[in-house]
């Protein structure tokens, strides 16, 4: 079951209300013999969480079948880069991070119980035999909070984002599970900021549109470091930026503040450049065409995750008015921190 963006909490009754974990969906499979987790895509996980399974496969017990997300927790919340961390090829990796960087189950739905499933029955009903199930539930095992009340998501919204949330999910309390669709609703937190833009891929196999524009903030040294993309774009004001921005391509690569990482190189001890290739790319083509960093875009955001978007962003509007050297990390808020033992115990 997928959720869908919504700008607000809504306001009508029937809703449950949970915290958004930033993490990774999977599905948990506790048969007579073991335990499987699943990703969302179908994709099994338990060799990159062998610790995760076996605690699962003690905790949890047979025929049941729980929705939810693995998280790694830090002493600054939730830690999603270290996360990404865990999918490694080595074996030998996966078992130091293991110890190292032990992952978190926290789990938000029931799908099954006693081997008989339970995805008929509305989301309440369901919460009730999760909260039964799991109410004795330990670490690496967490039974997400949850509030009919919307005062109370409100608050969450505010103050969870500090122990690294994504925002709040709301879930009809009469609605059965429904695997595939787009039956929840999420509302995250949206700021804009001004950005540079410092290059640009081309679109999917096509040479004359834009596929994204690379992001660009400056530091208090005065350093340009790349943040993300924008892509948020129709057909036709993609081939329109390719020619807007060709300008901007005559001798951006001698003196670009990332000329590194052109084709995929990466220099220096820097953060990772537009073109960096690594194992979470997917074998997708990084290629991009560098700029000179002269013109500034507004772009909405949800988070930042280090010195990064946590997502791709979407575009608003050309600042012309905006010199670029004013796209600085200090126009961005900063969320204050927030203990996550104190989610975990809402």
């Amino acid at each position: 079951m997928l959720a869908k963006i919504a700008e607000a909490l809504p306001v009508e009754p029937g809703f449950l209300f949970e915290p958004k974990w930033d993490g990774f969906r999977a599905i948990v499979f506790r048969t007579g013999e073991q335990t499987l987790l699943q990703s969302r895509d179908l994709k099994p996980l338990n060799r990159y969480f062998p610790e995760l399974a076996r605690a699962l496969h003690q905790a949890l017990p047979k025929g049941c079948v729980l929705d939810g997300e693995i998280v790694v927790v830090s002493p600054r919340g939730l830690d999603f880069d270290a996360l990404q961390q865990r999918i490694h090829p080595a074996v030998s990796r996966i078992a130091k991070l293991a110890q190292e960087t032990p992952a978190s189950f926290v789990a938000f739905d029931l799908l099954a119980a006693g081997g008989k499933s339970t995805m008929e029955l509305p989301q309440s009903e369901r919460r009730v035999r999760l909260e039964r199930l799991l109410g004795s539930a330990r670490p690496p095992l967490h039974l997400t909070p949850i509030t009919r009340e919307r005062a109370e998501a409100v608050r969450w919204l505010a103050q969870f984002e500090g122990a690294g949330l994504d925002g709040v999910v709301a879930k009809l309390e009469s609605a059965p599970y429904q695997p595939g669709k787009r039956a929840m609703l999420k509302i995250k937190h949206v700021r804009s900021a001004d950005c540079v833009v410092g290059g640009f891929r081309g679109y999917k196999d096509r040479s004359d549109a834009v596929g994204s524009l690379l992001l660009g903030l400056y530091d208090d040294a005065g350093t340009l470091h790349h943040v993300g993309v924008t892509s948020s774009f129709t057909m036709a004001m993609r081939q329109q930026l390719l020619q807007d921005l060709a300008p901007l391509r005559d001798g951006a690569l001698e003196s670009h503040p990332w000329r590194g990482a052109v084709d995929g190189a990466v220099t220096g001890d820097g953060p990772r450049m537009p073109g960096a290739q690594s194992r979470w790319s997917g074998g997708k083509d990084l290629r991009w065409q560098p700029l000179r960093p002269e013109r500034v875009c507004e772009v909405k955001y949800d988070h930042l995750q280090g010195q990064r978007f946590r997502h791709a962003t979407t575009f608003v509007r050309w600042r012309t008015d905006k010199p670029p050297q004013d796209c600085r990390y200090d126009q961005l808020d900063v969320t204050p921190p927030y203990e996550l033992t104190r989610v975990f115990g809402a």
